[in-house]
């Protein structure tokens, strides 16, 4: 207000010395003129002022939630993801590291399908050739198309075939380790950690780091495949054929692979999977399921060892039914948020309005146990300073659901507010100059 009040004296200093009358801004208010008159809005770059943001209000269902009794499991590590959301509806040790044997092809596959054409041709190196059992038994020198053997990768999960494909991506095994690194990490996996394309137990000499993951981030990197990723249509159309049928380059040798996912003949909405087994991981799968409008994704590490190869599938069969039985879709937005206007430093005017930005439709359902709590957290500008264009990020509200943070939408302002500077100033004094001299 100081620095209003030192401007308006000037004006009027300056309105004495020349002669105006005294009442040139009676009745008018400099708010009024400029919106009335646009002297200042379009003629000066706007600059987004600083903004300090604190927590202004928190909406909470305070009522206590009771969460249906856990399946009891075989694995020693397991989740049970929504695959919409992303968020994780039942946990059992999933944050522990531990290897992933053949499941890692999932990651192998998405990135070859996103950096490669399956058109392109593929020359087996010795080394490709060399690797062990499961394998489609290749030949060094011999050529293939990359989508043969993204079949044979992953209905079949041949070791060769994934090297021979890590090759040709990347120039080399440890390159392409190190893409399938960098996109997990993108992902948001903070505790994967690749070696190799295949999956084989092994360790990093360098690092110390073993080839592992965590049930969370492998049911990350599903959900990345089946919905978010731009080839993720491919995806899924290779990992749901019943089998394929292919020769060699060179056509002297021909192959038929059969999927060995269990899940897509024995249980209705089954979308995808990938088994994997090596003596260090025992028994793992990862696979998503499509229950009407539900879609879940389940991922289970360390399911057992020889001979008890069937308790993965009793395990998803356990994890897919607690999800459909206890989980439906819930709006959780509610009545409209009403918020304060926010202040503004040196504007023209004292305070601007702001809106929360959803969805056209204004919905957002989310899969819920009944009676889970949800909390709305406000996040909004204390005060900004002018020049403030419309639409000026001014905060957030987030929505969580228990502790995951499952929605956020951003708070704008609905107006624009022009600096009361001397440029504003002088403006405005010759257009009331202008008026008085030359009315209408």
């Amino acid at each position: 207000m100081k620095f209003r009040k030192r401007w308006f004296a000037a004006i009027l200093t300056l309105c004495i010395m020349v002669g105006v009358p005294n009442d040139i801004f009676a009745g008018v208010s400099l708010e009024a003129e400029d919106r009335r008159g646009n002297i200042y809005s379009g003629e000066s770059e706007w600059v987004r002022g600083e903004t300090e943001i604190k927590i202004l209000e928190t909406e909470e269902n305070t009522e206590e939630s009771v969460l249906p009794d856990p399946p009891t499991l075989m694995s020693q590590a397991a989740v049970l993801m929504d695959g919409d959301t992303g968020r994780i509806l039942y946990g059992k040790n999933e944050d522990a590291v531990l290897p992933m044997a053949s499941t890692t092809k999932i990651m192998t596959c998405i990135l070859a399908l996103e950096n490669a054409s399956p058109e392109d041709v593929v020359k087996v190196s010795d080394y490709a050739a060399s690797m062990p059992d499961v394998q489609l038994n290749i030949r060094s020198d011999e050529t293939y198309l990359l989508k043969d053997l993204l079949y044979s990768l992953m209905l079949e999960s041949h070791n060769d075939s994934a090297v021979a494909i890590a090759e040709h991506v990347a120039g080399s095994k440890e390159q392409f380790a190190a893409l399938m690194n960098q996109k997990a990490r993108d992902i948001g996996c903070t505790d994967t950690y690749f070696i190799t394309p295949n999956g084989l137990d092994a360790t990093d000499e360098t690092t110390g780091n073993s080839h592992s993951t965590t049930a969370a981030d492998l049911a990350k990197i599903m959900r990345y495949c089946i919905s978010q990723s731009p080839k993720s249509e491919e995806f899924l159309e290779i990992t749901r054929a019943p089998s394929h049928a292919f020769s060699n380059l060179e056509r002297t040798r021909s192959f038929s692979c059969v999927n060995h996912n269990a899940l897509l003949t024995t249980m209705d909405g089954a979308l995808s999977g990938k088994t994997g087994f090596t003596n260090g991981a025992g028994y793992c799968y990862i696979g998503a399921v499509q229950k009407g409008e539900k879609t879940f994704i389940a991922a289970l590490l360390a399911c057992g060892w020889p001979p008890h190869k069937t308790y993965k599938w009793q395990d998803m069969r356990k994890l897919i039914s607690y999800g459909n039985e206890n989980y439906d879709y819930y709006e959780i937005l509610g009545e409209e948020i009403s918020l304060a206007r926010i202040q503004v430093e040196n504007g023209i005017d004292e305070s601007i309005g702001a809106e929360i930005c959803y969805p056209k439709e204004r919905s957002m359902k989310i899969l819920m146990f009944p009676d889970e709590p949800v909390t709305i957290q406000k996040k909004l500008a204390k005060r900004l300073t002018a020049p403030v264009e419309e639409g000026c990020p001014a905060g957030q509200v987030d929505y969580y659901v228990g502790e995951d943070l499952v929605a956020s939408y951003p708070i704008v302002t609905t107006e624009a507010v022009g600096l009361w500077d001397m440029e504003f100033c002088a403006k405005t004094l010759l257009n009331r100059l202008l008026f008085c001299y030359n009315p209408v």
